[in-house]
């Protein structure tokens, strides 16, 4: 079962763009990791652009077993987004998708929605 990805072996070059991706987010991704960093949010405890398997999560609470993704257009039925959530899915694993608009637009409504879901699981 997936856990901290610290335990488990990941592909270099995964690891290093994910390090990149982190200090290259979008404004959605920058934003949101301002409201969840430092365990802001009810003091539950997040990491961003986390390598798994073959996969980079945009935040995940491994507490809660929560992954959010923070998403643009190009993710619109987007097959590969649908078969990682699957295998995320049977590891455990939920997964919250919000749209880029929202995060900045909308932020407070995303939180309500997210500590919702974590209170659930």
């Amino acid at each position: 079962m997936l856990d901290d990805p610290h335990h488990r072996p990941t592909a270099r070059h995964l690891r290093q763009f994910a390090k990149n991706m982190r200090h290259e987010p979008t404004d959605a991704e920058a934003a949101m990791w301002r409201l969840l960093r430092d365990r802001r949010l009810s003091a539950y405890k997040f990491r961003r652009q986390v390598p798994i398997e073959s996969y980079i999560l945009d935040f995940v609470c491994f507490e809660k077993r929560l992954v959010i993704e923070i998403d643009g257009s190009q993710h619109v039925k987007s097959r590969r987004d649908a078969v990682r959530d699957a295998a995320l899915a049977s590891e455990g694993f939920a997964i919250a998708r919000y749209w880029n608009n929202d995060v900045l637009q909308q932020p407070t409504s995303v939180l309500e929605d997210i500590l919702a879901k974590l209170a659930g699981r």
